[in-house]
């Protein structure tokens, strides 16, 4: 499993959340057979979403910021969202843009004058494009927000994927690659060249370097 932490909402609010990368299956408990979930269904939202919120209360004592947290929080119904996304190529693409990269790129900012920044962000309700001016030091405050402090890790692997994994993780491919019958095209056969006068194949003697002079007598 691979987590990606993101802080930032379309308009540069603070909105932290992690993606998660989750295989769809894993090793049986003799990690000899590759065990996939049925039917795009891995686990009940409802219940780990409840679950997540207890281990998250118990991470937070344990570190000692329970009290840093408004106790209204906990009474709230916390989200967890998941669904299968195939092979998962695509979302991998749409996590690599977020892994190194800031709150806003370059190219959405479309006018800095008199104090104010302008902006572009698509709204996630119509899918339209749509714009936003700001005063600068509101721009500035919405954007360091996000900026994470040195030395915070910002993707974590766990599981299969964690370092200290990696012969599980070498064994899993292994046994999804023995299921996976190789599809790879055979080369296309090299066209052979014919000379024009006899018609007969052509037989490479040797190369003819070129020079910008004639060599020395």
């Amino acid at each position: 499993m691979i987590g990606v932490l993101h802080t930032w909402d379309r308009i540069l609010g603070y909105h932290p959340h992690i993606h998660y990368l989750v295989p769809g299956g894993g090793l049986s408990p003799d990690h000899t057979q590759w065990l996939p979930s049925e039917n795009d269904f891995l686990v009940r939202v409802e219940p780990l979403s409840t679950i997540f919120r207890a281990k998250f209360k118990a991470a937070l004592k344990e570190i000692g910021l329970f009290n840093a947290v408004a106790s209204t929080v906990w009474n709230k119904d916390w989200v967890v969202h998941s669904e299968s996304v195939g092979s998962g190529k695509e979302a991998m693409v749409y996590l690599a843009r977020y892994v190194f990269r800031v709150a806003i790129s370059n190219n959405r900012l479309l006018n800095i004058d008199n104090n104010q920044v302008t902006f572009e962000y698509q709204d996630s309700e119509t899918k339209q494009q749509r714009q936003m001016t700001v005063a600068a030091f509101e721009f500035i405050r919405r954007f360091l927000q996000h900026v994470l402090p040195k030395g915070f890790i910002k993707v974590r692997y766990y599981g299969l994927t964690s370092p200290a994994k990696r012969n599980l993780l070498a064994m899993a491919m292994y046994l999804l690659g023995a299921h996976t019958p190789a599809t790879i095209p055979k080369p296309a056969a090299k066209a052979e060249l014919y000379c024009p006068k006899c018609c007969r194949p052509l037989r490479f003697v040797g190369r003819i370097n070129y020079y910008e002079r004639g060599p020395p007598l």
